[in-house]
């Protein structure tokens, strides 16, 4: 009875962590590029039972001398393996912002990418790409933390730059009015586009060791694998004047919740049961 009410109360530890998880969800609903957890579970270890003597001394069964005979098993439910961060790509938000930015996986890569920002702790890895432009003309993030490019920080002008699919930024301090002037970026001219640099994006060999580590960061670990480029093939497309959302599900989070809700109070009420029968062990079966 004693073993009932540690499952009953493990199993309600494991719906409090899911339902801290659930919430962190949809606290983050509208979050950009924000990646919904999932709490995982495994089937807690199991616990072999042996019997000893009150005096220490063990027994000597026929043909064998054992110290510790075996009695059986002892499961204690489950246990959190881990808080798995879902990486599926999330909806298209068009914004007309040249200083917004998108990374379109490509389909079929199971890799996610990242760009790669300058903090205070060192370079982290994000998805969320609503950037802006500070005082010296560096794109950065709404925290002030730069975004990085293969050269260093992103210097450009303000509102004369692009920004092509392969991450390639080019900027011009005259744009060309007549048709037959320049290159054409987005039916914008430029008459003398200068490449001034190219997007870092990276990604990690396993993505789901990565940390988050707060404001859409993440930072790699010895399991993730240190951050490193794509090839030319694999590169994803970056979208300027987009955003990508969460691909948290309100409706799906909620149906999940009551899940939780339910499991938590089957596991509560197991415990109340075996507390009642203890209580009558001990009252009226010991008279």
């Amino acid at each position: 009875m004693i073993r009932g009410i540690y499952t009953g109360a493990n199993g309600m530890n494991l719906q409090q962590v899911r339902m801290d998880v659930i919430a962190n969800n949809l606290a983050n609903v509208d979050k950009t590029a924000f990646k919904r957890d999932t709490t995982v579970f495994k089937t807690f270890p199991e616990l072999l039972l042996h019997r000893f003597n009150d005096d220490g001394v063990g027994k000597t069964p026929m043909g064998s001398f054992d110290t510790a005979p075996l009695v059986g098993k002892l499961g204690l439910g489950g246990e959190v393996n881990e808080v798995y961060t879902r990486f599926e790509q999330g909806a298209v938000k068009k914004t007309d912002n040249n200083f917004d930015l998108m990374i379109q996986d490509k389909p079929g890569l199971e890799k996610p990418a990242f760009f790669s920002v300058m903090t205070n702790k060192g370079e982290r890895l994000t998805r969320s790409g609503a950037f802006i432009l500070d005082r010296m003309g560096y794109l950065v993030t709404p925290q002030g933390y730069p975004l990085m490019g293969e050269n260093g920080p992103i210097q450009i002008n303000q509102g004369n730059f692009l920004i092509k699919e392969n991450g390639e930024i080019f900027v011009n301090n005259r744009i060309g009015t007549k048709p037959e002037d320049g290159v054409n970026f987005d039916n914008n001219r430029f008459e003398d586009p200068i490449m001034v640099d190219k997007i870092k994006i990276r990604t990690v060999e396993h993505p789901r060791h990565l940390d988050k580590e707060g404001d859409s960061f993440y930072v790699d670990t010895p399991e993730s694998g240190e951050p490193y480029a794509f090839q030319d093939l694999d590169r994803p497309q970056i979208l300027q004047g987009y955003l990508e959302a969460s691909n948290v599900s309100v409706v799906t989070e909620m149906v999940e919740m009551i899940e939780v809700n339910r499991a938590y109070e089957a596991n509560s009420k197991a415990m109340q049961t075996h507390d009642q029968l203890l209580g009558r062990l001990i009252n009226e079966v010991n008279r």
